[in-house]
């Protein structure tokens, strides 16, 4: 009698919260701890910030003039998406390798899919 192997299958969003600053923060330890905007000039918006930041109110989206109203000792950083492109590839190889499936949503947001 061979024994039932259960095809349940589980789906798990992971979403790198604070990527693109963690990137930044492995490639230059002095802004560890500090607060930390990626984002664009006066007229862009925050497409990353630091815990750090976060606790003056900053968050992803908001236009980074009001970013730098709530917390002008911050950190602006213009990002570059060669090195974040370089760090996400790193992450799918270290998903890859743990489940037989997964999607790629974005630069920093996956959907593996493990079997029960």
């Amino acid at each position: 009698m061979e024994a039932e192997v259960s095809t349940q299958r589980s789906v798990v969003h992971l979403d790198l919260d604070a990527f693109f600053v963690s990137v930044e923060v492995l490639m230059n330890s002095g802004l560890h701890g500090k607060p930390v905007i990626i984002g664009g000039g006066e007229r862009g918006v925050v497409a990353a910030c630091s815990y750090e930041a976060r606790k003056f109110g900053v968050h992803s989206a908001m236009p980074m003039r009001l970013a730098l109203r709530l917390c002008p000792q911050a950190l602006v950083i213009g990002g570059d998406y060669e090195d974040y492109s370089k760090y996400s590839r790193k992450v799918t190889d270290v998903i890859a390798s743990k489940v037989p499936l997964y999607e790629k949503a974005s630069i920093d947001e996956f959907y593996p899919v493990g079997i029960k």
